[in-house]
């Protein structure tokens, strides 16, 4: 019985926990920018499902740091800060949103990644957890900036008939502002 060893690559890092396993995150459609309203309709569609599923660890890159947040003297021992790293090119993150991830606070410019951290509390799970639900946060309101609602048929004749009334008063008061002037004439 042999064993095999399998030597780890040069520049393996033992605080960084990196699974390339498969993904349950629903593949982002291939859509460059929303152009109609099939568009926009999977683009919906797959937000609904992004935020129902749940980002894992395995999808993310993460490190930790020694915290500077709550836990008094554990936080100078243990290194409870977590960093979620996430590349822009995952198959998950909507190509129409991209833009609008490249504007936020999270991303670094240098790895074309988007950086979240926490150390909000004591254990390092329940920051990674944080970390994980601040990203998909930000990832959602990314793909949700690019939709435009379209007004429905109601909501078009709502805003037709407010227009003849603001047009029907404006003429009223044109037609009253003159009769006062005609008035003041004496004619």
């Amino acid at each position: 019985m042999f064993t095999r060893f399998i030597p780890l690559p040069l520049e393996f890092n033992p605080l960084i926990l990196f699974r390339r396993s498969s993904t349950s995150l629903p593949v982002a459609p291939k859509l460059p920018n929303l152009a109609d309203s099939g568009d926009t309709h999977q683009a919906r569609n797959w937000i609904a499902t992004f935020r129902s599923a749940k980002l894992k660890r395995s999808d993310v890159e993460i490190t930790y740091a020694r915290s500077s947040g709550p836990g008094g003297q554990n936080v100078n021992k243990v290194n409870t800060k977590a960093i979620a790293r996430c590349s822009l090119q995952r198959a998950w993150i909507p190509p129409w949103a991209r833009e609008a991830l490249k504007a936020t606070s999270a991303y670094v410019k240098a790895d074309d990644t988007l950086l979240v951290s926490s150390d909000r509390n004591r254990t390092q799970s329940e920051n990674i957890d944080d970390c994980l639900s601040k990203l998909q946060a930000i990832i959602i309101q990314a793909a949700q900036s690019g939709i435009k609602n379209e007004p429905s048929a109601a909501q078009k004749e709502r805003v037709a008939a407010l227009n003849r009334v603001q047009k029907a008063r404006m003429k009223k008061e044109r037609q009253h502002r003159s009769a006062v002037k005609q008035g003041r004439r004496g004619d």
